[in-house]
């Protein structure tokens, strides 16, 4: 990030594992956001207050943070590990070779996300979307099985394979969350510095840091269709009445049968949560990682 190294550093920043870990366990205080978001891209014909009521009846409060233990939490720290090493690496790298910081933080942005969508999220974020979206059998008086049993009932039918169900999708959407988000960020932060009249190098306050990271966050919402495929290939939520609903689910022909069931709209269903969540998530991971990080170096 553009922190992350000095001009001519040398040698790897192995304390971004670290700081990336930490400071995406952080972001998981916006799984409400999370819950929702999922809930409406799941059901496609709820409204916002008919997802809010759904999550609700689920548990009270406790409903809006189901997922959360343990597959939010293994994912978080494991993902943003692996985030902010790749992409603190990949973007000093360019940095240094004398690319501007909006293209090397989309670059950055983009590596991390692919490298931490098929190292750590393809079980982690199946098995929360499994357990946000899958029956809850108790209000018939049915102790629904537990999170971890329902992994082992997936894993035994489905293999690998099955736990790690839409992975595809997750690194298409990873890949183009934080090469957006970063990138953005990045040139938000350039062009508050011309309006300021503040040099390239110059540190940014911390509110125009928050600042650029929530357009960041806010315009990388633009991929939504991505995330909705991803939900539906995830979702135990499944009308098996659904003549149309394709047995094998590909990326391209979930996005042809949303499309078809619920046209356009369908495809950004959950984005209103999703917009607070991807600035909540850029602010931690660019604008508080980045001084984290500042700190760590002891500049």
């Amino acid at each position: 990030m553009g922190v992350a190294a000095e001009p001519g550093q040398k040698g790897i920043n192995w304390s971004n594992i670290a700081v990336g870990g930490i400071m995406n366990m952080v972001t998981t205080l916006g799984q409400p956001l999370e819950v929702l978001k999922t809930q409406m891209a799941a059901n496609r014909s709820q409204s916002m207050l008919g997802a809010l009521k759904t999550v609700w009846s689920r548990g009270g409060v406790t409903g809006f943070y189901q997922g959360l233990i343990p597959w939010a939490w293994i994912e978080a720290s494991t993902k943003g590990a692996v985030l902010i090493f790749a992409a603190s690496e990949v973007e000093s790298a360019t940095l240094n070779a004398g690319i501007n910081p909006a293209f090397a933080g989309l670059l950055g942005g983009m590596t991390g996300g692919i490298a931490q969508a098929y190292a750590t999220m393809g079980f982690t974020t199946c098995m929360k979307t499994a357990e946000i979206t899958r029956a809850k059998t108790a209000a018939t008086g049915v102790k629904p099985p537990s999170t971890w049993a329902v992994f082992a009932d997936i894993y035994r039918r489905e293999g690998l394979a099955g736990v790690n169900k839409g992975v595809n999708a997750v690194a298409v959407r990873q890949c183009t969350n934080w090469g957006s988000r970063m990138g953005f960020a990045r040139l938000a932060e350039t062009s508050i510095r011309k309006i300021r009249g503040q040099g390239e190098n110059e540190k940014l306050g911390a509110f125009d840091k928050i600042l650029a990271s929530s357009i960041g966050g806010a315009l990388a919402t633009w991929n939504q269709p991505i995330e909705v495929v991803r939900v539906e290939m995830q979702s135990m939520a499944k009308s098996t009445a659904n003549a149309n609903r394709p047995a094998k689910l590909t990326i391209f022909n979930t996005l042809g049968f949303i499309y078809k069931e619920n046209g356009i709209k369908g495809l950004y269903r959950g984005v209103t949560p999703r917009i607070g969540l991807g600035i909540w998530q850029t602010i931690c991971m660019v604008s508080f990682a980045d001084y984290v990080k500042a700190w760590v170096k002891g500049e």
